[in-house]
């Protein structure tokens, strides 16, 4: 493994380990709890609790890739930076490049990070553990070939990194930084980059190791904020939300500046917690609030929302989704729930959709870009869940007692992370999603997206 600083490093030599299925803590919906008398059964979070000398063991046989990193310091959001291998990839080995920021203990110690995860296999290439000793070690060397491999490029980064959002503008890897010093940063993330797909270039960029020094920045939001996204319509277009209720709109100019409107678009009352560009609509924009609200912006009308839904939840709305092809924005809030809404009735205040799977608030949601009707979304509970919203009641018969209680539209439940802050989708491999908690990183394919 290359890398930068060895004060945030993990300790394994190559910085990035398989999970071993057997006495994990991980399970997925369909995963087995072993009884103390041997007998398997389904084991359903949120709607039973473990039985003294009970224990979860991961059933690998549910996830067509499963790894796990850890970066030292937490990361509590992320992003993933578009590469040059293609689209639609699924033959392994997978490779892919996560940009991610650390909250440290201390505001010195903290970094950006670019990541490169590649030579990902599959987990229908992981040895049987029944197999001999004799076998295990003729296939020692071929295990060595099949090794996930992590190079991580780090820059020293003053104060916790709140959110980071990535975008490509012309030749430039543009991420957005939202920090707890209270300015939005822009980093180009070329040479970090560079440093992860060729050795010399680390070894030059190891040597280098100065702090991130950003592009651009704003000092004009009155707090730290954590709401942040770059437009998918227009290259360098961002708009940015503080804890104090306001929001900036950020305009690319030449030379690699902003134009940023001081006046802030401000009809929210409390916080603002997420912010979302409309994927068909270059000048729409939608936000979510601590004052339970999600509202509906047009760039060019005056800095009051079009559209309001109010007490769209019950408590703070920490996180929304807006669909790539479809009128649907997704919510997530501290009372558990998830719900979607049809931008056509918006106004009625009413969800086409809500769940309650989640028993602690949601941290992250997100559509699948493959499939409209597909998305993820990750819980203060310490669950991934993956749903369907296409899927339809059927004959439960012969289910097992626990997935009868389960809606229909819930593909999978995935666990073993611990507070799980932030979720993405891979754009470019189809089903793949990461996950970041505090106890690291999940890069994963289930059997059922």
């Amino acid at each position: 493994m290359s890398a930068a600083d060895e004060d945030t490093l993990p300790q394994e030599d190559d910085g990035f380990e398989e999970m071993e299925s057997s006495g994990s803590d991980e399970d997925d919906m369909e995963g087995d709890g072993q009884t103390g008398d041997g007998e398997e059964k389904v084991y359903v979070p949120g709607l039973q609790a473990l039985q003294p000398g009970e224990e979860l063991e991961m059933d690998r046989s549910a996830y067509r890739m499963y790894h796990e990193c850890q970066t030292g310091a937490p990361c509590l959001s992320f992003d993933v930076v578009r590469d040059g291998e293609g689209e639609g990839r699924e033959q392994f080995p997978l490779s892919l490049v996560l940009c991610a920021g650390t909250q440290a203990d201390t505001a010195l110690s903290n970094r950006l990070i670019v990541m490169r995860m590649h030579n990902l296999h599959g987990t229908d290439k992981e040895k049987d553990e029944n197999e001999s000793s004799d076998e295990e070690s003729d296939e020692e060397e071929e295990d060595e070939d099949n090794k996930p491999q992590l190079e991580l490029a780090m820059m020293p980064h003053y104060g916790g990194i709140n959110r980071v959002r990535v975008t490509q503008r012309g030749e430039q890897a543009l991420a957005a930084v939202w920090s707890e010093k209270g300015q939005v940063e822009i980093f180009d993330l070329r040479p970090q980059l560079e440093a992860v797909h060729n050795s010399s270039a680390m070894s030059a960029f190891i040597k280098q190791q100065k702090e991130a020094t950003p592009l651009f920045s704003f000092t004009g939001h009155m707090s730290e904020g954590f709401a942040i996204d770059w437009s998918p319509k227009v290259p360098g277009r961002l708009v940015s939300g503080d804890c104090k209720k306001n929001i900036h709109v950020w305009e690319p100019q030449e030379g690699g500046t902003w134009k940023i409107d001081q006046r802030p678009f401000s009809s929210h009352s409390k916080s603002v917690e997420d912010l979302q560009w409309s994927h068909t609509e270059a000048t729409v924009f939608a936000s979510c609030s601590v004052d339970q609200s999600i509202r509906i912006w047009d760039i060019r009308a005056p800095p009051n929302s079009m559209l309001s839904a109010n007490e769209a939840h019950s408590s703070d709305i920490n996180v929304i989704s807006w669909n790539r092809t479809e009128p649907f924005i997704l919510s997530g809030g501290d009372d558990g729930l998830l719900k979607v809404w049809d931008l056509r009735q918006f106004q009625s205040g009413r969800p086409v959709a809500s769940f309650k799977q989640h028993s602690a608030p949601v941290t992250s949601v997100q559509w699948s870009p493959a499939d409209s009707s597909v998305f993820a979304a990750a819980g203060a509970d310490d669950v991934v869940s993956q749903w369907d919203l296409s899927v339809e009641s059927c004959d439960e018969g012969g289910q097992a007692e626990g997935l009868k209680q389960l809606p229909p539209q819930l593909l999978f439940l995935h666990q073993g992370q611990k507070e799980v802050k932030e979720l993405h989708w891979h754009p470019q491999i189809p089903g793949v999603l990461i996950s970041t908690a505090l106890s690291g990183f999940n890069i994963f394919r289930t059997i059922s997206v």
